[in-house]
């Protein structure tokens, strides 16, 4: 089999060299019989320039930066827009971005990977092809996102082809009676998915043809697909047991010869496709049930700690494999803002110790980083934070007190609906004993100063801003997203973190942290007054902000 990617970057090499080599007979001809030491200098500058743009379109071509221009018609002006690369583990999201008067959105972020990508807005969300170095140019009605997406410039073909042969496949499986298919004989059932493969093959090799997409576009089409037939094996060799008392049943030979067949490029596809995982993570369910069945558990194991136990008895299983699939466990299953200190040092552990593929390593120490905050005992990071002056905030303007610290938008609606109103009693009962931060991640200073003086108004406390809202450093030093809005996080007298971050008010173990450092009782909250966030969403929760 050709290997794609290697073919592009032995072809770009050659065009390289051919560029090279007729630049330099060119310069050859040119100066074939000049003897003029100017005009040997000016050569020698020449060559120069010439490499430089040589390396500049190098550079161009190998960037990993994705420009976001979009526009959305009739959407609020307190919607933002995010992107998450869809094949990772535990990924979070790469840019937040807000809308300016026109309803325009534009921002820029590194792509890890290309491929396929989840853009969020409105609480609606959406999948788009992006590669690095590219414009990602698009057009939406709010009303009707991500339907009415549609998108111009350099990453149109791609996402077009997606698009169409997406719509094949939708229009397709809808035809598939499941019911029928799991309940035929064994022969028939292979044959009916070999031809259901060949069908939406041939659709992605004739839209192929008509839209010239990438070569890595279409190569993430047909992976996509042999994941979902090998879904569907998976379901018939589960279910056809159940859906034809035949409780003995198992595959033939010719079934699992298949299975390898398209289980041919399994690291690639464990790397590129969720589907890929999730089948086998179905094919391995009954064995793991037989190991947990045996296993006995340690007081406070997690899942993943038991589920890489499992793994480590599977050798017939590539190193990938295993650490794709136990992120994938972390991350459904463990990794969450309730896990207490205990166990997310063991997480952290699990991650060193198990995991060896270091793109999935660094997404996971991350995910565990943001998950856990700022680390207590550390010195509270003020880089980037001004006041309504515009002159810097600095936490030793505490005078010794210690602090509570809260991060908040003006575009989460939730936040004045229903934070505010309890922040005010929580800083009017604590405010001989404790000083107040209010961080405002809005995307300019204007847009702060507006938002703390309408929204912060009367509140005793500090009103800063964290320059550069969501996309700066401050909020990354903070692991601060916004899903992670509003949050809340003690400051001790010495200016250093005294608690893990909050998203709670009425949080037991926030208020504990309050009369810790206070030395105040609490006073008793009616079961209304304990506000939930985004992360801990439950009946009484109110609603989400538009964008998550």
């Amino acid at each position: 089999m050709i290997d794609i990617k290697s073919l592009s970057k032995f072809l770009f090499q050659i065009n390289l060299g051919r560029l090279l080599n007729f630049s330099q007979i060119l310069f050859e001809i040119l100066f074939e019989s000049v003897n003029n030491v100017f005009l040997r200098k000016f050569k020698i500058k020449m060559k120069k320039y010439l490499l430089m743009l040589l390396l500049a379109v190098f550079a161009i071509s190998c960037s990993k930066k994705v420009e976001v221009k979009a526009r959305i018609n009739g959407g609020s002006p307190l919607e933002r827009m995010e992107f998450v690369e869809a094949s990772g583990v535990g990924t979070l999201p790469l840019i937040n971005i807000g809308t300016d008067k026109s309803g325009t959105f534009t921002g820029s972020f590194e792509a890890p990977k290309n491929g396929m990508y989840l853009i969020s807005y409105a609480g609606r969300q959406g999948y788009v092809y992006l590669k690095g170095g590219q414009t990602f140019e698009f057009s939406a009605d709010a009303a009707t996102f991500p339907e009415s997406m549609k998108v111009t410039g350099d990453a149109q073909k791609n996402n077009d082809f997606v698009k169409e042969t997406q719509k094949f496949l939708s229009e397709y499986a809808s035809k598939v009676n499941m019911g029928e298919l799991v309940t035929k004989k064994e022969a028939d059932f292979l044959k009916e998915a070999k031809k259901i493969k060949a069908d939406i093959e041939k659709n992605i090799d004739d839209v192929s043809k008509k839209l010239n997409p990438d070569s890595d576009a279409v190569e993430f089409k047909k992976d996509e697909l042999t994941a979902s037939i090998l879904g569907l094996m998976s379901q018939y060799a589960i279910n056809y047991p159940m859906a034809t008392q035949n409780p003995s049943f198992k595959v033939s030979k010719t079934f699992k010869d298949y299975e390898k067949t398209l289980e041919a490029d399994n690291d690639r596809m464990v790397k590129n496709q969720p589907l890929y995982r999730n089948y086998l993570l179905s094919k391995l369910s009954s064995d793991y049930q037989v190991f947990n069945s045996g296993y006995k558990p340690k007081d406070g194991d997690t899942n993943s700690e038991v589920f890489a136990k499992f793994l480590d008895t599977r050798k017939d299983l590539s190193q990938v494999t295993k650490d794709y699939l136990l992120a994938f466990i972390m991350g459904q299953y463990d990794i969450s803002g309730m896990q207490d200190e205990k166990k997310m040092t063991k997480l952290e552990k699990l991650v060193d110790e198990k995991i060896k593929e270091s793109t999935v390593k660094n997404d996971l120490k991350k995910l565990l980083s943001v998950v856990s905050g700022p680390k207590k005992g550390e010195v509270a990071d003020d880089a980037g934070l001004v006041k309504q002056d515009g002159k810097s905030f600095k936490f030793s303007e505490l005078k010794g007190k210690p602090a509570m610290v809260m991060f908040y938008a003006s575009w989460n609606p939730y936040i004045n609906e229903s934070a505010v109103p309890v922040v005010k009693e929580v800083v009017n009962f604590y405010k001989s004993k404790m000083d107040f931060v209010y961080v405002n991640m809005d995307d300019s200073k204007d847009q702060f100063i507006k938002t703390s003086n309408a929204m912060m108004k009367g509140i005793p406390g500090n009103n800063v801003y964290a320059e550069g809202g969501l996309n700066s450093k401050f909020a990354e030093k903070w692991t601060i997203y916004s899903f992670k809005m509003p949050s809340y996080i003690f400051i001790d007298k010495d200016g250093k973190i005294a608690s893990r971050l909050f998203g709670n008010l009425g949080d037991p173990q926030m208020i504990s942290e309050l009369e810790k450092l206070t030395g105040l009782k609490a006073p008793s909250a009616a079961p209304a007054a304990t506000l939930q966030n985004d992360l801990l969403k439950t009946e009484e929760a109110p609603k989400a902000p538009a964008t998550k």
